[in-house]
């Protein structure tokens, strides 16, 4: 069993010969040998995420001071021999003596798992950090670490390895300034590979800067590519906070209002910040809402208490406005939460001194008090605004009106083409080749370029849990169609997928109705085929985009090369790979004969399950949306689809310019 990096077995008779287990069997970890042995529980992993983790948790403590209103100021340091240190000018980590430890506060915080000042609320109202772990797991996973701390006029510092001290805590000479700075090198004991990713550490101290108005954070690294001279430095400060956010986030779109609304309501329980802007979609996925909720920095992904409480508030809102200003005039009209929220991006962040959060990850907020004061906050700030800026209010009202438009536009033909074609989930495509298996978590659909290759894969296929869905040609490019629910679901093989797949599609689309959890898209390698798979990951991004989020759609990897020698028969699925096997295979007296693989067809049913069915050998590349916790990602990713397979070519055909010497594997 591999758990985080670390292999545990048990050899024969460790529990005693006569498989005995008494009290002598149980191991107690002292200290932070606990965080060594599975750093993973801790971190996540010793990977390159885990390796980040490590960075994360030390710039939530320098934030915590922040948001406790006693720093305006952090620097993430990272030198060429990969030492990085984290600073901040917040009152430092305390150095009295504690009493139920017997050493001082800092030596506390840095050995000792769950301890520090943010359980009380004494020390700080707000906090990211809830659980007291941060500092004594990074100080357990680094070969070497110094804390340093200026309190009171005076520095101190005190050295650590591996979780333990191996100095006093040591005065030296008085100082002006305050803060408190944590040095360390990660232990390539546990993380096997030491790299830092400068784009992402960039990233993650933007998205902090943004939820920090008027925190200045500064970046900078030695630690980089060799053809990179000299340090890379970054530094990021917004007055504005969650409404830069918001401008940045819409750039390179043609926003309905000149700035972003925005709105700070302070009590003594909750500091709620909200800001959102509207943007003219031009028919491109017109009803989508880019909504990012965070508690106490911390984002919460699947939103909660506080979404909920903006959400009511702008609906009502702008409902009663529109009444005012006779946008509706029947009384019994009124604007949806789909109509408002359509071309939509807000941000909601909220701090407060308990957080609740539903399961361990912190994806969701659960406090019920918090919807009340975002509701409030957000009715308050809106309303001022609809009133003070006329022109701006219009142009709300009436791109909510377009959404209302478009929604029920959508919804009558969405209803006719359903009724014609029976897409409802009762019937299933006559092409498909279904499986006997009837449990989706066990079953797997592959969605397969042509009808010779589909032939090849039902023959080849393990008829118990996996289903074959040939696609006749490409499918409709729905990046061009989006305003177009009609024409999208006219397509006879889009139509075929959505049955087969049984979730609906677009509004309609219902994650609890999936067939199977592995969904395998698998094309030809060549032209024809990429142009094919990036049709059909254009269709699931736009129109049943929870299941990629879900982890439920699959890229086949069929090899490039056949390599026989004799009776001897090998697949390579790279150019490294070939390359290797024809130089194992080669003799003095003959050389293996190659077959280039173009297309699916070319292989016999046998020969596509040993190579690209068969659970045990295949290779499979999961799909996922990156950086799904970074908003400017969220964003940048709409663009690209925009780009590669919207109307527009000049965009297009510089990103092919400008990549064009990075191709791998041209088909010619």
């Amino acid at each position: 069993m591999t758990t985080s990096g670390i292999t545990a077995t048990s050899p024969p008779g460790s529990i005693g010969s006569s498989g005995e287990y008494t009290s002598e069997n149980i191991q107690v970890l002292k200290g932070l040998e606990a965080v060594r042995v599975r750093p993973g529980m801790y971190i996540g992993s010793t990977g390159v995420d885990g390796l980040h983790h490590l960075i994360k948790e030390l710039l939530d403590n320098a934030v915590d001071e922040a948001l406790a209103g006693y720093c305006d100021r952090v620097e993430l340091r990272i030198a060429a021999d990969g030492a990085v240190s984290v600073s901040d000018n917040g009152r430092g980590i305390p150095v009295d003596i504690h009493t139920d430890t017997g050493v001082s506060g800092l030596e506390t915080v840095m050995t000792t798992l769950h301890a520090g000042g943010k359980f009380d609320g004494a020390a700080y109202k707000v906090s990211g950090g809830l659980h007291g772990v941060g500092a004594s797991v990074v100080n357990a996973l680094a070969s070497q670490l110094q804390a340093e701390v200026c309190r009171g006029g005076v520095r101190y510092t005190q050295d650590y390895s591996r979780g333990i001290p191996t100095s006093e805590l040591v005065k030296h000479q008085r100082v002006k300034k305050q803060g408190t700075t944590v040095t360390y090198y990660a232990d390539p004991e546990i993380f096997p590979e030491i790299t830092y990713d400068f784009g992402r550490l960039v990233a993650q101290l933007r998205q902090t800067a943004y939820l920090n108005k008027g925190l200045e954070i500064r970046l900078v690294s030695e630690f980089h590519e060799a053809e990179r001279n000299g340090d890379i430095e970054r530094g990021f400060f917004f007055d504005t906070g969650v409404a830069s956010m918001v401008r940045n986030i819409n750039r390179k779109r043609k926003v309905v209002m000149p700035a972003p609304f925005y709105y700070q309501r302070i009590a003594d329980d909750a500091d709620v910040e909200v800001a959102f802007q509207y943007h003219h979609t031009d028919g491109h996925d017109n009803l989508a809402a880019d909504e990012r909720t965070f508690a106490n920095c911390i984002l919460t992904p699947e939103g909660g208490t506080h979404l909920a409480g903006f959400r009511s508030a702008l609906t009502r809102v702008l409902n009663d406005h529109a009444r005012k200003q006779n946008f509706l005039k029947d009384p019994k009209d009124s604007f949806s939460g789909e109509d408002t929220r359509g071309g939509l991006v807000a941000i909601v962040s909220v701090k407060l001194g308990d957080p609740q959060f539903e399961g361990q990850t912190k994806n969701k907020l659960s406090n019920p008090e918090i919807r009340s004061r975002v509701e409030a906050a957000t009715a308050e700030g809106l309303t001022r605004f609809l009133e003070e800026n006329p022109t701006a209010a219009k142009s709300v009202l009436e791109k909510v009106q377009t959404n209302h438009a478009a929604r029920e536009a959508a919804r009558r033909a969405r209803d006719l083409v359903l009724r014609k074609n029976a897409l409802d989930g009762t019937s299933l495509p006559g092409k498909l080749a279904d499986c006997s298996e009837r449990d989706p978590t066990k079953s797997e659909l592959y969605i397969v370029e042509g009808e010779s290759a589909g032939g090849s894969a039902k023959m080849g296929r393990d008829r118990q849990f996996q289903a074959i869905l040939p696609l006749k040609g490409k499918i409709l490019n729905v990046e061009r169609f989006l305003d177009k629910v009609e024409r999208i679901l006219s397509h006879e093989e889009i139509r075929a997928l959505i049955s087969a797949v049984g979730t609906g599609e677009g509004e309609a689309f219902d994650i609890s109705k999936l067939r199977y959890h592995r969904i395998i898209i698998m094309t030809d390698a060549d032209v024809d085929g990429s142009h094919i798979r990036t049709l059909i990951l254009t269709y699931f991004y736009r129109r049943m985009r929870p299941l990629i989020e879900a982890g439920y759609l699959y890229i086949a990897q069929p090899p490039l090369y056949r390599v026989q020698r004799g009776r001897s028969i090998a697949y390579a699925y790279t150019e490294d790979e070939k390359d290797a096997l024809m130089k194992r295979m080669s003799t003095a007296r003959s050389e293996p004969s190659l077959q280039r693989y173009k297309g699916l067809g070319e292989m016999n049913a046998d020969q596509l399950w040993d190579t690209t069915m068969d659970p045990a050998a295949r290779k499979m590349l999961l799909v996922t949306i990156s950086g799904l916790d970074d908003i400017d990602s969220i964003a940048d990713t709409d663009g690209v689809f925009a780009m590669l397979m919207g109307e527009q070519v000049g965009p297009r055909k510089n990103f092919i310019q400008s990549h064009a010497t990075e191709v791998q594997n041209l088909d010619v």
